[in-house]
């Protein structure tokens, strides 16, 4: 079966369901952790993945999913740093349509969090 590329798609759930072509970027996950550092900033030019990564780092971290048949076969299954996947707590906002005034801005965050209080 011949793979279709994931043009465009910033989530990684749905990216790893459909069985898109990807890169196995997971262990951006032990750099992560390993460290250690209380603040990181990711700073990519436009379209070089930051909500993808960053949807991937949740689908691992958060406690409310079970992400265990998305993570098969790649390699932070690999590590030590596997059995910290769905144990925390995560709050994942983007800015990645953010536009409009400050109070549209403001507006989008709050339905965000709203939507998130929902699931």
């Amino acid at each position: 079966m011949i793979k279709e590329t994931s043009l465009g798609i910033d989530n990684y759930r749905e990216l790893k369901e459909k069985n898109y072509y990807a890169v196995d970027k997971t262990l951006m996950i032990k750099e992560f952790l390993d460290s250690k550092k209380k603040v990181t900033l990711i700073t990519r030019p436009r379209r070089f993945g930051k909500t993808l990564n960053i949807s991937m780092m949740a689908e691992f971290f958060d406690i409310t999913k079970d992400s265990r048949d998305i993570f098969e076969g790649t390699k932070i299954m690999e590590t030590e740093y596997a059995s910290y996947m769905n144990q925390y707590p995560v709050i994942f906002i983007t800015f990645k349509n953010a536009s409009g005034s400050k109070n549209k801005l403001i507006s989008r965050i709050k339905k965000q969090f709203q939507a998130m209080s929902l699931s």
